[in-house]
């Protein structure tokens, strides 16, 4: 049995908020579910992360939760009548001074007040991800005199982007920094910052986080100019990289895109980077049953450069058919892995061993480009020698086994890893037996098998991985395992 080895993301929303949904959702195939901070109010954000664990531990799924932060994004503000049309010709004003009416059909307020400071007269305009453009004509005061390029129908709270970039926003909001202890205290496993400039925002980020007493891993959204310029700054700082692919295209332009896309892939690759690819994968699917044959052919594009995960935003959270569009995923990636490359080469890795756990994880993943094996069994506390068994694509399956729920959570990103929950004992010999025993029952691995063990001498000890073993499964008895004679 294939096991689809790229990971799924799946966004909340009102389409998702029946319970029946969401374990829909869940066995379908979402691995990790997005919270978006920039809809809904923080009472109903915290029902959904709830309503998460409470449908994953009904379903015995390890199931991770990524909440993302709003950032500094300029949006619209409201209007009196939910919307208007605009046409091409048609003046439009952006009031950014601290009163601006309801908008209507000549204007409206935007979040940012600095906005007035940062653009010129011909600058261009970018509205609800570039379906609405409009060219600054003048600057009076505090309002900004635009003229339609591209009309169309323009709603609330809807984006706005300067061409090329260069606005002077902070990485992190003030809303943001309000939103993380509220974050922290919902037990997310993983915090999406929207938006960052350089390594200072990740930094930030990650401070208030752990200030507020939580140890989720931070997540980058590569979404504007900025961040493309410091983009090998921002890779360091952070434990994974999201390629937000709507207001990044809209900044930089469609046709660079697509080359961006790759070569952010490979520089977060090349650094053993977690990596997650976004936007309207399977935009259709909001509203149809059936994905375009681009979209299709846009995710699998995405599982052959590597990516860990690939995410669903609008089509789960207010599309028509949130369980059905996880399937079409699951399809889609499960039939692009069995055309991957699984076969590279390990030497391409930047690994410095820093640590005793990464040699080992290493040495596991060149043995099994090399030797045939059946699985991967990875005793882990705190997931690392899972992660860094996941840096290196391979068709081996990998069972990353932990007694700590938060860590196996974590481990549910990761490209090829299949956390799965192992109370360790004192006795190693003890804790691998049961551990396989118990991938038998589950029928992930059968007598017979040759897998790569890889644990600690000291079970209990995070970071204490340092034994490796290729065994093969006895024929007597699924805890009947020997070392292996011959490895063809």
């Amino acid at each position: 049995m294939q096991i689809r080895r790229t990971k799924i993301i799946a966004t909340l929303g009102p389409a998702t908020d029946s319970p029946d949904v969401l374990a829909a959702l869940i066995k379908a195939g979402a691995d990790v579910l997005r919270i978006n901070l920039s809809h809904g109010t923080h009472e109903e954000q915290a029902a959904r992360a709830k309503q998460v664990r409470e449908v994953a531990r009904s379903l015995q799924k390890e199931v991770a939760i990524l909440a993302d932060l709003r950032g500094p994004k300029i949006r619209l503000e409201r209007f009196s009548e939910g919307s208007v049309t605009l046409a091409s010709g048609d003046v439009f004003t952006l009031d950014t001074s601290d009163k601006a009416p309801p908008g209507s059909q000549s204007g409206i307020g935007v979040t940012y007040k600095g906005l007035a400071d940062d653009v010129s007269p011909s600058d261009l305009l970018l509205l609800d991800d570039g379906l609405v453009t409009m060219r600054v004509v003048e600057i009076k005061g505090r309002k900004i005199v635009c003229k339609v390029e591209a009309g169309g129908l323009l709603g609330d709270r809807k984006g706005i982007n300067l061409q090329g970039g260069g606005l002077s926003l902070p990485g992190i909001a003030t809303h943001d920094i309000e939103d993380i202890p509220r974050v922290a205290a919902m037990g997310v496993d993983f915090l999406a910052v929207s938006f960052p400039r350089n390594a200072d925002d990740m930094n930030e980020a990650r401070r208030l986080l752990r200030k507020a007493g939580s140890h989720a891993r931070l997540v980058a959204k590569i979404e504007r100019t900025e961040a493309i310029t410091n983009l090998e700054e921002i890779i360091a700082a952070s434990d994974a990289i999201l390629i937000a692919r709507g207001d990044l295209g809209v900044e930089i332009g469609d046709a660079a895109l697509p080359g961006l896309q790759k070569l952010i892939t490979e520089k977060s690759l090349a650094k053993n980077l977690v990596v997650i690819t976004a936007t309207q994968m399977m935009q259709s699917m909001v509203k149809s049953p059936i994905p375009t044959r681009a979209e299709v052919l846009d995710v699998a594009n995405a599982v052959f450069d590597g990516t860990d995960a690939v995410m669903l935003s609008a089509e789960t959270a207010v599309g028509r058919h949130p369980g059905t569009v996880v399937e079409a995923m699951n399809r889609i990636c499960l039939g692009a892995e069995r055309y991957a490359d699984t076969n590279l080469d390990i030497d391409q890795l930047q690994v410095q061993f820093e640590r005793i756990d990464q040699a080992i994880a290493m040495a596991a993943m060149f043995m099994a480009t090399h030797v045939s094996v059946q699985a991967i069994v990875a005793l882990t506390e705190s997931g690392s020698t899972a992660k860094w068994l996941s840096r290196v694509r391979s068709s081996v399956p990998i069972f990353a086994l932990s007694p700590l729920a938060e860590s196996r959570r974590r481990m549910a990103l990761y490209r090829g890893v299949y956390p799965v929950a192992h109370d360790f004992r004192t006795d190693v010999e003890e804790a691998q037996s049961e551990g396989v025993g118990m991938l038998v029952q589950k029928g992930y691995i059968n007598s017979g098998d040759r897998i790569i063990l890889t644990m600690g001498e000291n079970t209990g000890c995070k970071g204490g991985t340092n034994t490796l073993r290729l065994v093969q499964l006895g024929e007597g008895g699924y805890s009947q395992y020997q070392p292996s004679v011959d490895i063809d």
